[in-house]
């Protein structure tokens, strides 16, 4: 029994990553990591702001009751973490965020109309860097989103934000806290210091764990770290030296990605010698070695690249069934819409997608010339929502009743996905999927391989102008 998990009822070992190199090694391809579905490559120029705002009116004469989250894109960074696939913006000019909070504050009072009543259950500010602005300015765009939509006053409420430990002090910390932050991720990738010259982010032990001590003496009820496999010059030794700094701070919540190589999409990662890269089987290694890490610590995989521990409110809703997906990862908020604010952020409201343009200056002219600045999105029809929740389903619980499936949608289930059921077969044949009556279940092997069980039902790919462009699954 891993450590630990009897202080906590309802907790399976089915939960636990098992980890099997074999059939990791054999199903390591590209796939989509399913943040969305239908996925970003899909949305088309067609959609504008006008749909939008028809999509939010849809939205709550359906579900008059849902919460609403939203997402605030910060794209500015010091410096360039060669690794790095996030829209970003390097300046070293701190004169530039009072000018793009006015104009988040400006796109945020066009569409808040839009979600009249609607109560923010969550608001999470991402990058880039977001504490790139100040605690007084954050604290500023926070009391102007405050005064625009109607903020819930639960104690539940989440108010989180993505911090560079280089670049924020624990007196910011407590800062944010007194703003209303109560939840915080941490980038760390890795403390090894010829890992971190490759990948031009040079990040010490002690001021990461003094942040971390910062968010917990703040009172943050929730602390994420981020760890990156696969880098530049990485070795278990250095990695292994990595996992156990961080987790003898007990972590809430822990996120460990795999990198991904894509320097014709990100010209930083172009500064990465491809000859310094662990090769596929030393990949492998490395995140076998967090893997068993984590679980004699007693961490609950949540999937994907994500774990908890037992406690967290995060590993609680996935026991629960109220664990959710969409573009700022795994959630606990499942029945809200999604509103993206600033450069490239995306939305998801009722039964579609919309995204802001990815640069900054399409951004900031659609918003001085007084439009709402979506870019382009997409409108579900009723074959990509029943797709979506099946997906969302197998991403977050990593099973779905079939007969419960076909009556909530008014399907078939078996006649309805004939031809995606054939294409499961081999995953079958493998036990990283289990049919058992009207269950379809991931299997202990197959927790990890979520994402191409989900692309099993993923009609888009069928398509012959399917984008190509994903990263493998490990």
């Amino acid at each position: 029994m891993l450590h630990g998990m009897n202080a906590f009822p309802g907790y399976d070992r089915e939960l636990a990553w098992h980890f099997d190199p074999d059939l990791l090694r054999r199903y390591d391809k590209p796939g989509p990591r399913y943040t969305s579905y239908p996925t970003a490559p899909h949305f088309h120029d067609g959609f504008g702001g006008e749909e939008l705002r028809a999509a939010a009116g849809r939205s709550l004469r359906q579900h008059p009751q849902r919460g609403l989250s939203l997402y605030v894109h910060v794209p500015y960074c010091r410096n360039p973490c060669f690794y790095c696939g996030c829209n970003r913006v390097i300046t070293r000019d701190e004169s530039r965020g009072r000018p793009y909070v006015e104009r988040v504050l400006r796109e945020a009072a066009m569409i808040a109309p839009a979600f009249a009543g609607r109560e923010v259950v969550q608001l999470h500010f991402g990058g880039g860097t977001p504490n790139f602005l100040s605690p007084a300015l954050l604290g500023e765009l926070v009391a102007g989103l405050a005064e625009l939509f109607r903020f819930s006053g639960s104690p539940e409420r989440d108010v989180s934000i993505e911090l560079d430990p280089r670049t924020v002090t624990p007196a910011d910390v407590a800062e944010l806290a007194r703003i209303g932050f109560n939840r915080a991720s941490l980038g760390v990738q890795d403390f090894d210091p010829e890992v971190q010259r490759a990948i031009n982010r040079v990040q010490g032990v002690d001021e990461t764990l003094a942040i971390i001590r910062a968010c917990r003496e703040a009172g943050m009820r929730s602390v994420n770290v981020d760890l990156i496999y696969g880098l530049p010059m990485q070795n278990l030794f250095g990695f292994a030296r990595t996992l156990d700094i961080v987790l003898a701070q007990r972590p809430d919540r822990l996120a460990i990605y795999g990198y991904a190589h894509l320097p014709q999409m990100f010209r930083a990662q172009k500064q990465i010698e491809e000859a310094d890269l662990p090769d596929a089987e030393a990949r492998l290694n490395l995140l076998g070695l967090a893997v068993r890490h984590l679980s004699r610590a007693g961490y609950q995989y949540i999937g994907m690249d994500h774990f908890a521990l037992p406690g967290d409110e995060l590993a609680r809703a996935q026991r629960q069934g109220g664990l959710h997906r969409n573009f700022m990862g795994y959630t606990t908020h499942a029945d809200t819409d999604l509103l993206g604010l600033g450069v490239s952020a995306i939305s998801h409201v009722g039964d579609s997608y919309a995204q802001n343009p990815r640069t900054l200056p399409e951004w900031e002219a659609a918003l001085d010339a007084g439009n709402l600045p979506t870019w382009r999105g997409l409108q579900l029809d009723a074959d990509d929502e029943i797709r979506a929740d099946l997906i969302q389903r197998l991403m977050c619980q990593g099973e779905v009743d079939t007969v419960a499936f076909g009556q909530c949608h008014g399907l078939d289930f078996d006649a309805y996905f004939a031809e995606e059921l054939a294409s499961l077969l081999p995953l079958q044949a493998d036990g990283l999927v289990k049919r058992d009556g009207a269950n379809i279940r991931a299997t202990r092997q197959g927790k990890p391989l979520l994402r191409l069980i989900a692309m099993c039902f993923d009609r888009y790919l069928r398509r012959p102008d399917q984008p190509a462009r994903y990263s493998k699954a490990i």
